[in-house]
């Protein structure tokens, strides 16, 4: 299936949609952010904004779901969270909406930066218990259960050939959808907890952006930061200031991997940064 793909998104483009929209920003410097992530273009707009178009139609619900919820649960979260302050409409044979937020100042967070850091393992840690308190079962959006990956994940397990061991990685897979499922009710989860959406100020955790897979569900599929910063000690302490039990573990072990496969196979022939990241994600997650 193929994903429908924005025009191209330059500047002046997203200059002509701000003046437009908002003119009360028109005459802020304008300054694209690079890199950016898959899913969306990034402008920085003054010193205190930033606008985000998405590039394609599977990020087009974002700035909707960001400015619904975010200020919601954002006051109970002990790290950042942006903050939305605008909601734009399709012009100018651009397609979709697009959201206008706060600048978060700090860094994209690193596994050189942040991997041994038992400290951040734990704020991290305090992240995730905080953002989970909340009931998703209020929330009008689909449950994601891990068994969903179930086709993509075996088919990447084919596709990925001699970088990885297929039986080790079909074993996980297995013990992952043998798991006993999330017996509580859906929480919240942020969905898409990686590396690339946490920054850092100080050589700490300082903010947790890019909830565009924000929705109610089984808190394991957020355990993907376990794998994608932490080392085995980190680790450790993470996981016991979570309290997360064995069957909990192992989904999240299950979620990175599929996670880990998908984006290895849709980026690494052609980024050595993601090729790097997602091996290490996938050979942590099978470490456990």
């Amino acid at each position: 299936m193929t994903v429908e793909t924005a025009p191209a998104i330059d500047t002046a483009l997203v200059r002509r949609l701000v003046g437009t929209q908002f003119p009360q920003w028109a005459g802020r410097p304008l300054t694209r952010y690079a890199p950016a992530g898959s899913d969306h273009v990034i402008h920085r707009l003054g010193d205190e904004l930033s606008v985000r178009l998405p590039r394609h139609a599977g990020a087009i619900g974002q700035a909707a779901k960001e400015a619904e919820w975010l200020p919601r649960l954002a006051p109970q979260l002990p790290l950042a969270v942006p903050v939305p302050v605008a909601v734009g409409e399709p012009d100018f044979g651009y397609p979709w909406p697009w959201a206008v937020s706060r600048w978060l100042d700090g860094e994209v967070a690193t596994v050189e930066a942040l991997s041994g850091s038992h400290e951040a393992a734990v704020e991290l840690a305090g992240f995730l218990t905080a953002l989970h308190r909340f009931d998703g079962e209020a929330a009008d959006l689909a449950v994601r259960p891990l068994a969903i990956r179930d086709a993509a994940t075996r088919a990447a397990i084919e596709e990925v050939g001699d970088a990885f061991d297929p039986s080790a990685l079909t074993g996980l897979w297995d013990a992952a959808l043998a798991a006993p499922a999330w017996a509580g009710p859906p929480v919240w989860c942020h969905g898409d907890f990686h590396t690339g959406n946490l920054l850092t100020a100080g050589g700490r955790p300082s903010a947790v952006i890019d909830f565009g897979e924000l929705g109610p569900g089984d808190p394991a599929c957020d355990l993907m930061i376990a794998f994608t910063l932490m080392s085995a000690g980190t680790r450790a302490t993470f996981r016991t200031a979570l309290g997360v039990d064995e069957a909990t573990w192992t989904r999240g072990r299950g979620w990175a991997l599929a996670t880990g496969l998908t984006a290895y196979l849709a980026y690494a022939a052609v980024d050595p940064r993601v090729a790097a990241q997602t091996t290490r994600q996938i050979t942590e997650a099978l470490a456990g």
